[in-house]
């Protein structure tokens, strides 16, 4: 009997490690799939393309977590001498290998075949492709200076083009515009935030990417100029004719800039004194303030749309 207690014990150990690794906080990025659809004002009410999207949003969730195994799994030797992830289910040893392999393997057929059987081909065309560049950005691209966080950028980008590709919803030049710019400065920061943390801890002599610590002020610099020019592209587009078409009240819209430059100028703030914890979007999951603007962001663009 204490045998099958202890065993029951170790599965349930297992399973809450697994449940850690499958990082299901970061599932919140994957909710910029439904963005093309929220800006289309004309189509809200097309209860099919939501339906499609929880479908899609399932199976880039799952995908996702299936990358972020497989990195774990890939990086294992070096969170075990990290201090900062030595506590990660794979590093201190609470979720087996093979258990973890298998998972992942499991999820990514799983997100593959749920978006091929309720999806377009070319939203699974676009979740495959996700697939691939995170596999490859596991295993080499982000040891390689620039092109890593051009990648993460593209990683957030292709996530509105999936929402667009699943709906039929074609994505403006000024979007894709924003985006760019905007998710480049979340990617620098979050490059920003890591070397800071380990240059406090060792000098940045355990940095397992490109950079170096004489590189933190110009990693800031690029960070925040990225930062501010997608704001400036989004103030360009507020005047652009296309808003006219699609918002009843366009100038409502002139509100969210300066909530974009509160936010984005707060993040870089934060970095700077060391108080970013890694990915900005992972904190903005869990802090108030942006809770906060996100909720005033929601008032304007239905304001806008009214």
């Amino acid at each position: 009997m204490a045998r099958l207690r202890g065993e029951a014990v170790d599965r349930e150990r297992t399973g809450f490690a697994l449940w850690r690794a499958l990082r299901s906080h970061q599932w919140a990025k994957n909710l910029l799939l439904f963005v093309p659809l929220a800006l289309t004002p004309a189509l809200h009410r097309d209860r099919a393309k939501w339906l499609v999207l929880l479908a899609a949003f399932a199976s880039w969730c799952a995908v996702a977590s299936a990358g972020y195994l497989a990195n774990d799994r890939l990086d294992l030797a070096a969170d075990r001498a990290d201090p900062a992830k030595r506590d990660r289910p794979f590093a201190s040893g609470a979720l087996p290998v093979g258990v973890g392999m298998a998972a992942a393997i499991a999820l990514a057929l799983f997100g593959v075949g749920l978006a091929a059987a309720l999806a377009p081909p070319p939203f699974v065309a676009h979740l495959v492709a996700y697939l691939a560049l995170t596999l490859a950005y596991s295993l080499f691209v982000k040891r390689m200076l620039l092109v890593d966080v051009l990648l993460l950028a593209a990683l957030y980008t292709l996530r509105l083009l999936a929402g667009g590709a699943a709906t039929g919803i074609a994505l403006t030049p000024w979007l894709l515009a924003f985006s760019l710019f905007f998710f480049l400065g979340l990617a620098f920061a979050k490059r920003y935030a890591e070397l800071a943390r380990i240059r406090a801890f060792d000098g940045g002599e355990r940095s397992r990417r490109a950079y170096r610590s004489e590189d933190l002020d110009l990693l800031r610099i690029l960070g925040a100029t990225s930062a501010y020019l997608s704001v400036l592209v989004f103030c360009l587009y507020i005047n652009s004719d296309h808003v006219g078409q699609q918002y009843p009240r366009p100038g409502a819209l002139w509100f969210l800039a300066p909530i974009l430059l509160y936010w984005v100028s707060r993040i870089w703030f934060l970095a700077q004194r060391g108080e970013l914890p890694g990915d900005p979007v992972s904190f903005a999951v869990r802090d108030r303030v942006s809770y906060g603007l996100g909720a005033l962001v929601a008032l304007v663009l239905a304001v806008a749309i009214s």
